[in-house]
C-alpha cells in the first residue's frame, strides 16, 4: 500500500475485523500526537475497543513500515502537509520545543474532531477528560523532550504556556491531572479561519469608513514605514473621530500587509498567537483625560508594531518609554472641498462648506450620510444647505449632549436688536469666525509662529442684554449647532474629574465643530487666588488648564459674563475678542418692544414711546413682560393692550426688586 504526503492511499486499507471498510486518516501532526499515543500504550490493531482501534490507525498511517514514529517525524516537519503549515510557521516563530508542538496539535485536534477527545477520554477515564492531561502528554512524548529536561516542566513552563497557546486547566487538580487546552479562536485560527475574541473586533466591523484625503494617506504610509524601520514598536494616533481614527489605523495595517484589529479589553492573555496566525496589527482604543496616563503592557510572543488610538489629552507609553505620536491634522482646504463633493455630490455647496468649516474627513462623510438621510425625509433629490445644517446636530457617537445643553433656536436678523456699534462688533467677530481656517496664509512668521484657528470671544455685559441671544444669531450664521456647557454635568467634587470632562467635552466639540457657549463664564475662567488650603491648589490647577486648553482650542467659543473684573488677567491676553453688551437705551428699547409685541397689539406709538422711555429694561425683562401680558390677553381674547403692559411690569419690577417708574403707575 502506498501513501503520499496528504494521507490519500493508492488503494482501499484492509478492514479491521468487527469495523465498516474506512479510508485511513492523512499524515499530520495530529496524526503523529495520536500515534505517540497509540506506541506507549502497545494500541493492538485488532483492539475491540473502537476507539483504541482508532488510534491504532494513526499509528499505522506515520509508520507505514513498522518504524518507530519518531523516526518519519523529522522528515516530515521538513515538509509538512499543507493544513499543517501554519502551526510549524508558528513554532518557529514561538520557538517552541517538538514536544509542545506537537501537545499543541493533539489539544487543538480535540476542538475538531469528536473521535479525538472519544479516545482521550476513554484514556483517561475516570480521572481526566475528553482533552490531554500534562500526564498523558508526559507520557506519550517523552521522546521528544529536550535532553535534561522533564516533559511537565516542558509543557508547563515553555513557551506554549508563556504564550498563551497553551492554556491549563483545572486549577485546583495535581499538575499530572490538568488538562491542556487551546483557546478555540486559536484552533479557528489554524485553520485560516476568523473568530471572534472577546473585546476585539477585525476591521471597522459595523463602523462606517471614512474616506481619507491624499495627505493623510501619504502619512499613514510614512508612519508605517517608521514602525517598520524603528526600534519603537508602538504609534499614537491622536484624533476625536471615531470613524477617521480606526480608517487611518486600518492603511497603516494594510500598508504593513496586516489588517487591523480593534481592542478595547486589557486581558491580552493568549492574544499573541492568534495575532501572528491571522497577521494582525493590535489597535487599542482609550478615552483620556488630561495628565492620565496609560501604560500598555507587552503581548506575549508578539513584538510587532501596536496602535493606540485615543483624543489629544492623556500620555500613552510601552515599556520602552514613550511613543511615537501622530495627531491627524485637519485637511486642507482643497482637500475638504473634495472629501465634501464626495460625500454630498453637490459641488457648489461642497466648495461653501470647505470654505467656512474646519471638519475632518470621519465627520464630513459622516454628515454626508446624514444629509442625504435628511434630504429623504423632505423629499428632496437635490441636498441644499439646510441639509447639512439639521445633519450638524446629530453627533458622532454622541457624548456632547451629556456635557452640554443644545440650544437649537435659530435667531433672525430681525431678532437681533442692539446697537449699531454692537452690530459691527458681531459682525467683525462672524467675519473672524468664517475666515479663521485661512487669516494667517501670508502673514509674517511672527503672525503664523503658534496660531491656532480657534476664535475665542467673550461678551460682556449685564444680564437680560442679548448675550445669550447674540451666541444664537452667531451659530445660525455659521450654520453651525450651538451648545451651551452645563456646569453641573462638567464641574465634579473629585479632583481632576472636572478637567477629564472639560478634556471630552472640547475634544467632542472639535471633531464636531460646534459653537460652544460658557454662560457665566467668570465661574470657571475666574481669577487664581491665593493659596490658602488644598482646594485652593486644586482650582488654581483647574483654572490653569482652562487657560491653556481654551488657547488650543480648535472651535469657536463664547463666553458670557456680567462683569469683566472678575477674568483673570492672562485670561484676556487668550481671547481674541471682547463685544461689551450695553444696556439698551431708550431707542434700542424702542425697538426691543415692537419686536416682541409683533403685530397683533392695541399699543399706540405714544404708548409705545413712553414705555421705551421710562421702563429701563433690558431685552431679557422686556421678552418676560410681553409673555405675560400676552397670557392674559390671548384669555380675554383680544390684542395685548396696555393694561396687559402694565400687570407684566408690576411683575417684573417685583421680581427685579425694583420700584414701578412713577409716569408707568399711572398707567396701572
Amino acid at each position: 500500500m502506498k501513501f503520499d504526503r496528504t494521507g490519500s492511499t493508492s488503494e482501499m486499507a484492509p478492514p479491521i475485523e468487527g469495523a465498516a471498510v474506512v479510508a485511513l486518516p492523512a499524515v499530520t501532526l495530529r496524526a503523529y500526537a495520536l500515534a505517540a499515543i497509540a506506541s506507549c500504550l502497545n494500541v493492538e490493531e485488532k483492539s475491540e475497543v473502537i476507539e483504541l482501534r482508532f488510534l491504532h490507525e494513526h499509528l499505522t498511517v506515520v509508520a507505514p513500515g513498522g518504524e518507530h514514529w519518531v523516526v518519519t517525524l523529522p522528515d516530515y516537519l521538513n515538509r509538512p502537509d499543507s493544513s499543517d503549515q501554519r502551526l510549524v510557521e508558528l513554532s518557529e516563530a514561538l520557538s517552541l520545543t517538538l514536544t509542545e508542538t506537537l501537545a499543541v496539535a493533539l489539544a487543538a485536534a480535540v476542538e475538531e474532531d469528536l473521535m479525538v477527545g472519544r479516545a482521550l477520554a476513554h484514556l483517561q477515564s475516570p480521572v481526566g477528560g475528553s482533552r490531554p492531561t500534562l500526564g498523558l502528554l508526559a507520557t506519550a512524548l517523552l521522546e521528544t523532550t529536550p535532553p535534561g529536561a522533564g516533559p511537565i516542566e516542558t509543557l508547563s513552563t515553555g513557551a506554549g504556556m508563556r504564550s498563551g497557546l497553551l492554556t491549563l486547566l483545572n486549577e485546583t487538580a495535581p499538575l499530572p491531572e490538568r488538562a491542556v487546552s487551546v483557546p478555540a479562536a486559536i484552533c479557528l485560527a489554524l485553520g485560516g479561519h476568523d473568530a471572534a475574541w472577546p473585546g476585539a473586533t477585525i476591521g471597522l466591523g459595523e463602523t462606517a469608513p471614512a474616506l481619507l484625503p491624499p495627505s493623510i494617506l501619504e502619512e499613514a504610509k510614512r508612519q508605517a514605514a517608521g514602525l517598520t524601520a524603528s526600534t519603537q514598536r508602538l504609534l499614537v494616533v491622536r484624533t476625536g473621530s471615531v470613524s477617521e481614527g480606526k480608517s487611518v489605523a486600518a492603511e497603516i495595517a494594510r500598508s504593513l500587509g496586516r489588517r487591523a484589529v480593534f481592542i478595547e479589553t486589557e486581558k491580552t492573555n493568549s492574544l499573541g498567537p492568534w495575532l501572528l496566525l491571522r497577521g494582525l496589527l493590535p489597535v487599542f482604543r482609550f478615552e483620556l483625560g488630561p495628565g492620565e496616563r496609560k501604560l500598555i503592557a507587552p503581548i506575549s510572543s508578539y513584538g510587532g508594531p501596536v496602535i493606540a488610538l485615543c483624543g489629544p489629552d492623556g500620555s500613552v507609553e510601552s515599556p520602552n518609554g514613550a511613543a511615537l505620536s501622530w495627531s491627524l491634522p485637519v485637511p486642507g482646504r482643497e482637500e475638504r472641498a473634495r472629501l465634501w463633493e464626495q460625500a454630498l455630490g453637490v459641488g457648489e455647496l461642497a466648495d461653501e462648506l470647505a470654505r467656512h468649516h474646519r471638519h475632518g474627513s470621519g465627520r464630513i462623510a459622516h454628515l454626508g450620510r446624514l444629509a442625504h438621510h435628511h434630504a429623504v425625509l423632505k423629499g428632496r433629490e437635490q441636498l441644499v444647505m439646510e441639509d447639512i445644517v439639521a445633519a450638524s446636530w446629530s453627533g458622532e457617537g454622541g457624548g456632547l449632549d451629556m456635557l452640554a445643553q443644545p440650544i437649537r433656536d435659530r435667531i433672525a436678523d430681525e431678532a437681533l436688536v442692539v446697537t449699531e456699534r454692537l452690530r459691527g462688533d458681531l459682525e467683525m467677530l462672524l467675519l473672524r469666525c468664517r475666515a479663521r481656517d485661512s487669516l494667517a496664509e501670508k502673514l509674517g512668521a511672527s503672525a503664523t509662529a503658534r496660531y491656532h484657528p480657534g476664535v475665542r470671544a467673550l461678551f460682556v455685559g449685564p444680564s437680560g442684554t442679548g448675550k445669550t441671544l447674540a451666541a444664537g444669531w452667531l451659530a445660525t450664521k455659521m450654520g453651525m449647532p450651538l451648545y451651551r456647557v452645563d456646569l453641573a454635568s462638567v464641574t465634579s467634587k473629585y479632583i481632576g474629574e472636572t478637567e477629564k470632562n472639560l478634556a471630552q467635552l472640547l475634544a467632542r466639540a472639535e471633531q464636531s465643530e460646534v459653537v460652544l457657549l460658557f454662560d457665566e463664564a467668570d465661574s470657571m475662567f475666574g481669577k487664581r487666588t491665593e493659596i490658602n488650603e488644598a482646594n485652593d491648589r486644586f482650582a488654581n490647577a483647574q483654572t490653569n488648564y482652562l487657560l491653556q486648553r481654551i488657547e488650543s482650542f480648535d472651535g469657536i467659543t463664547i463666553l458670557t459674563s456680567n462683569s469683566r473684573a472678575r477674568f483673570d488677567e492672562a485670561f484676556a491676553r487668550r481671547l481674541d475678542l471682547i463685544v461689551e453688551f450695553p444696556a439698551p437705551g431708550p431707542e434700542e428699547r424702542r425697538r426691543l418692544w415692537q419686536s416682541h409685541l409683533g403685530e397683533n397689539h392695541a399699543l399706540t406709538q405714544a404708548e409705545l414711546n413712553q414705555l421705551a422711555a421710562t421702563a429701563d429694561l433690558c431685552g431679557g425683562h422686556i421678552r418676560n413682560v410681553v409673555l405675560a401680558a400676552a397670557v392674559r390677553a390671548r384669555t380675554l381674547g383680544r390684542p395685548i393692550d396696555s393694561s396687559d403692559l402694565a400687570l407684566g411690569l408690576i411683575s417684573e419690577y417685583r421680581k427685579l426688586g425694583r420700584q414701578l417708574p412713577v409716569e408707568l403707575r399711572v398707567k396701572v
